[in-house]
């Protein structure tokens, strides 16, 4: 077999938990329905790329038939996506396997000529070693360990490099939709709070099918232009990359020269090939490419956002949705459906990052929106309200944090203000960070709280999340401030006097005015 997508079942997921392999238009009728609870061979980092490309690819095949509606019919989705392709009646560019390098195979670019064959000499011969994740040093995950791998691994991983890729080294070029080669690829969208990945999948398709017409015409470029970049002769030299403005803007593009054989016991393994070139000009592009998914910088050129490490924090999710300095993409904003629909919303938002060597980690975050912000993510303005209230917030926990961390300090310092060291400083940082963790468990369901309240009730609400007895931001920091002193090492002779002081140092720092001292009325403001 040479491994048909769009007729061979090689593809798992799960429905109501029964495991079931099925084509690509069999996935796509299943996702229409929001039927589909698992792709197992879909490992979290690889989330994104998978999305886009099923949404990507629906779109383009809708947009060629001029349908504004997805199917649901297996039939129908083959029939679509084989419009994508014309030239290619026997379906080359939807097999894994061709054996014809001059013909295209699925995400693997045909050569030019038959000589092209002897520049792919480096094997692969499992999927993760394929993947983006930079694992030649088994830190975090293994490298080759997918030895006994299914099709739907290789594809999986496959995608993501093409679709996901950075600088692999010197012929190894990374995609375009990222600033730079140890860049990433960002993704922030809207989904139906109670759907699945059917539901999200569909949304998506819906979102861009909308604007699609403005894309197109704004860049005046027709609905024919060349979108599947696996379709078209590419040997890797320097006069062959392509010109972004000529492609669709919706464009699905490849990285690296790979392709995909049968080994001698008729298992699948890879050979890639460098190339002196990246696919498309991006010299001067700089990931400026009108990604539907990646927010971009407005003070810096319009720069796309390359999400560093710690990953999705409530403070970078706040300055994302309400800083100025940010503009987020097309698929974060409401469709006119979701604007005067009563369903909830949720913003998904998924990355992974990469460092100097080294892959520092896979970041998602699911965060349900009110009524307020959803029609702040339609008419932007509303972002400063929400912005000052955030920022407000921010601002308090900090305060919280460094009365913590002085107070843990003391406590280490045994009692002693006079000897804290950066020694004791360091000691503290474990217990800040645990503060932080928790207020982010709950910060943006708080802060909606107050945003969608009148201006009476906000103060109180406020309160509420500093200080409720409970789970305010004041009582973790106090409960930490006693786990602090039953595990940093101090005497038994000055533990009491360490921990009353530290003690005493929180509480008095708290009703200070450099602390949060409308929280205690019943006592006057004390200088610090």
């Amino acid at each position: 077999m040479s491994l048909n997508l769009l007729t061979e079942p090689l593809i798992r997921f799960d429905i109501s938990g029964k495991r079931t392999m099925a084509s690509l238009p069999n996935v796509y009728a299943a996702l229409m329905d929001d039927n589909v609870t698992a792709f197992p061979a879909l490992r979290p980092h690889q989330r994104h790329a998978w999305h886009a490309f099923l949404a990507q690819v629906g779109v383009l095949a809708m947009s060629r038939a001029q349908l504004d509606t997805p199917p649901t019919r297996a039939a129908e989705w083959a029939c679509l996506i084989r419009g994508l392709t014309p030239d290619f009646p026997d379906d080359d560019p939807w097999h894994l396997v061709v054996e014809d390098n001059t013909l295209p195979a699925f995400m693997q670019p045909p050569a030019r000529s038959i000589a092209r064959v002897r520049s792919y000499r480096n094997t692969v011969t499992t999927p993760d070693d394929l993947d983006i994740l930079i694992t030649s040093r088994n830190h975090d995950l293994k490298s080759a360990v997918g030895v006994r791998a299914s099709v739907d691994d290789w594809l999986f991983a496959l995608i993501t490099l093409q679709t996901m890729g950075g600088y692999g080294g010197y012929g190894n070029y990374g995609i375009s939709r990222m600033n730079g080669g140890l860049g990433n690829r960002p993704a922030f969208s809207l989904a139906p709070a109670g759907g699945g990945t059917g539901a999200h999948v569909r949304r998506d398709i819906l979102a861009l099918l909308e604007h699609r017409q403005t894309q197109l015409s704004g860049g005046q470029v027709p609905d024919c232009a060349p979108a599947l970049l696996w379709t078209l002769p590419w040997d890797g030299g320097r006069n062959e990359a392509l010109n972004i403005s000529q492609m669709d803007p919706l464009y699905i593009e490849i990285c690296r020269a790979v392709r995909l054989r049968r080994d001698s016991h008729g298992g699948l393994q890879g050979v890639r090939a460098t190339t002196e070139s990246p696919r498309l000009d991006i010299k001067n592009l700089k990931g400026r490419t009108g990604d539907p998914w990646t927010p971009v910088s407005t003070t810096r050129e319009g720069l796309p956002l390359t999400l560093g490490p710690g990953g999705f924090t409530y403070r970078r999710v706040a300055d994302y949705l309400t800083s100025s300095d940010w503009s987020l993409p097309l698929l974060c904003r409401p469709t006119r459906a979701e604007r005067d629909s009563p369903d909830m919303l949720q913003l998904v938002a998924r990355a992974t990052v990469r460092g100097q060597g080294r892959t520092e980690g896979h970041h998602e975050r699911r965060t349900v929106i009110g009524d307020r912000i959803k029609t702040m993510l339609h008419q932007p303005g509303m972002a400063d309200e929400l912005g000052e209230i955030a920022r407000s917030r921010i601002e308090q926990v900090g305060r919280v944090q460094r009365i913590l961390g002085h107070a843990i300090e003391l406590f280490a310092a045994r009692g002693d203000d006079e000897r804290i060291s950066p020694e004791n400083r360091h000691l503290a940082s474990p217990w800040l960070n645990r503060l932080d963790e928790l207020v982010d468990t709950r910060f943006f369901k708080c802060l909606q709280v107050e945003f969608e309240a009148g201006e009476t009730q906000r103060q109180s609400y406020r309160k509420r999340w500093l200080m409720n007895g409970r789970d305010g931001v004041i009582d973790h920091a106090r409960a930490l401030l006693q786990d602090a002193a039953d595990t940093v090492p101090t005497p038994v002779m000055l533990r009491y006097r360490a921990r009353a002081s530290a003690e005493a140092l929180f509480e008095r720092r708290l009703r200070g005015t450099n602390g949060l001292p409308f929280l205690f009325p019943e006592v006057g403001r004390e200088v610090e």
